[in-house]
């Protein structure tokens, strides 16, 4: 399915193993990120696959080929690319980076040893081995459901039995690692966009990973062979929003939705902002050193200081044929 393994003299072969096909410096808050090391700049990579077949795939030219290409890059060279370009942290992104995992944990060890941290953007369609791997290097993760998880959206229109495995992936990685671990939502009009199926989506990351959890439901727009459904409706984004909250989430996003106030950062206890952001920037930030909220001293749970890296942006490469 994935493309990108095959079996030779008996041996299970990764044949992407070291072929890049894209790298891009971005901000980590367009994974989207917005509770680790925020303002910081990540090198993001790619190889060509994936193991899921979304007819809305943004990234369909990398993730749906099923030609073995890209620029040849050793482990240590995806670490010294990412110091060159002034990157604080690597982002294993675009296609789904459990593919190749055993690739991104060795650029993960070498990029540790250049004191970068890793992400990875990911379906959270894993296995418990592929859990046991990630802890060895991964500081985040970034778990991307569809539709909320429902079972007759991702059968129709990712080509999957289920998002049971998903929430396994979730708990094994709450379990077993201390990976800091957000949630994403692709709410998509008409199809996937049903109020209960958030509603226990936000009872399960409350329940099971804990009420500190972030969620950001994303705005859909078209894209691949879904070119004829319509960007999600603002209101529809703002309804997901409230079920989260009221389910007990602190921290819930609307994301692809530049200068809505539900971008930001809110204290829980005093409801102040706490950070303001417009897309991928940040505008304030009022927490003292602590990441305590400076109206009521309530502690934001974020992991590192603000980073304000002017270096995010900028392409390194990009192979499309």
């Amino acid at each position: 399915l994935c493309g990108i393994r095959g079996v030779s003299d008996n041996r299970l072969y990764l044949y992407v193993y070291g072929k890049v096909i894209s790298g891009h410096i971005d901000p980590i808050e367009k994974k989207p990120v917005t509770h680790y090391r925020p303002g910081s700049a990540i090198y993001s990579i790619a190889t060509t696959g994936c193991n899921w077949l979304c007819k809305y795939c943004q990234n369909y030219d990398i993730s749906q080929r099923r030609k073995i290409e890209g620029t040849d890059m050793s482990p240590s060279q995806v670490a010294e690319t990412a110091m060159e370009y002034g990157a604080d942290g690597i982002a294993y992104t675009y296609n789904e980076p459990s593919i190749f995992i055993e690739f991104a944990r060795d650029c993960g060890i070498e990029a540790r040893k250049r004191g970068l941290f890793n992400i990875f953007v990911s379906n959270g369609f894993d296995t418990p081995d592929s859990v046991n791997l990630m802890d060895q290097f991964l500081d985040c993760i970034t778990v991307d459901f569809k539709g909320s998880g429902k079972q007759e959206f991702v059968r129709q229109y990712i080509g999957i039995p289920s998002a049971d495995p998903v929430f396994q992936t979730l708990k094994d990685i709450h379990q077993r690692t201390s990976i800091h671990t957000e949630i994403t939502d692709l709410i998509v009009p008409q199809v996937g966009d049903d109020l209960e199926s958030a509603r226990r989506l936000c009872r399960f990351v409350y329940d099971e990973l804990g009420p500190e959890t972030p969620i950001h439901f994303l705005r859909f727009h078209p894209d691949y062979k879904m070119m004829d459904f319509g960007y999600t409706p603002i209101e529809t984004l703002e309804k997901h929003h409230s079920i989260a909250k009221a389910e007990g989430l602190r921290y819930a996003y609307l994301g692809n939705v530049p200068g809505h106030p539900l971008e930001h950062t809110y204290c829980p206890e005093c409801n102040h902002v706490a950070i303001k952001r417009y897309g991928y920037d940040i505008l304030s930030w009022n927490l003292d050193k602590t990441n305590s909220c400076k109206n009521c001293g309530y502690q934001i749970s974020i992991i590192g200081s603000l980073k304000k890296n002017n270096k995010r942006g900028s392409s390194v490469f990009r192979i499309i044929q």
